[in-house]
C-alpha cells in the first residue's frame, strides 16, 4: 500500500480548498519553474531548477526527459537518486486532492532507475535502485530494486536479484528492442 497522509476536509470537494493547504505565491512560482523546467534542454540547468528552486532530491547524472511534470504543490517530497532517467511525459504526483480528503506522500526513486515516457507515479510510492519501469505505466505501489514492472494495473514482470552495470545496460537494450 502506498505511504500517504489523509487529511479529511469538510464543505466542498478537497480541490476547491486547495489554497489553505498551499500558497497560491508558491503554487504560481512552481508552475512557472516547472514549465521552464519542461523545456529545457541543458540537464545540469534542468536538475538545478529542481534541486534549487522546487526545493527536490535529485541525484548526480540523472536525467528528466522533455516534458517531465512533476509535482506542482509539493515538489520537495520528490526524491530522485543518482544516474536514474525519467522518460518523455511522466508524471510525478505527491498529492491527491479527492472529494472528503487530500492526501500528501512522499515519492522516492532510487538509484539507477529506468521509467518509460508516459508514466505516471502516484503519491507514496517508492521505486528501488536498479528498477525498470514500463512506458505508460501507473505506479500505484512501490516497486522492489531491480524489478521491471509495467502496465496499468502496474505488475511485476520480472526480477534479477544481482544486475552488474554492463548486464543491466544489456537488459535496458533488450527491453527497448
Amino acid at each position: 500500500m502506498r505511504k500517504v497522509e489523509r487529511y479529511p476536509v469538510e464543505g466542498p470537494n478537497a480541490l476547491w480548498q486547495v489554497y489553505s493547504t498551499v500558497s497560491r505565491i508558491k503554487s504560481v512560482r512552481n508552475f512557472i519553474c516547472i514549465q521552464l523546467a519542461r523545456y529545457c534542454p541543458i540537464l545540469p540547468l534542468k536538475n538545478w531548477i529542481y534541486r534549487c528552486l522546487l526545493g527536490m532530491k535529485v541525484g548526480e547524472h540523472t536525467a528528466f526527459a522533455l516534458m517531465v511534470m512533476v509535482d506542482v504543490f509539493f515538489p520537495e517530497r520528490i526524491t530522485v537518486g543518482n544516474n536514474t532517467i525519467i522518460g518523455y511525459n511522466t508524471t510525478i504526483l505527491t498529492h491527491e486532492y479527492l472529494i472528503k480528503e487530500y492526501r500528501l506522500g512522499d515519492v522516492v526513486i532510487g538509484s539507477h532507475v529506468m521509467i518509460g515516457a508516459n508514466t505516471t507515479i502516484l503519491p507514496g510510492v517508492t521505486i528501488g535502485d536498479h528498477a525498470i519501469v514500463a512506458a505508460g505505466s501507473v505506479v500505484h505501489k512501490d516497486v522492489p530494486a531491480y524489478a521491471f514492472v509495467g502496465g496499468n494495473p502496474m505488475r511485476e514482470i520480472r526480477r534479477s536479484e544481482m544486475v552488474v552495470p554492463s548486464e543491466f545496460d544489456e537488459n535496458v537494450r533488450n527491453i527497448l528492442n
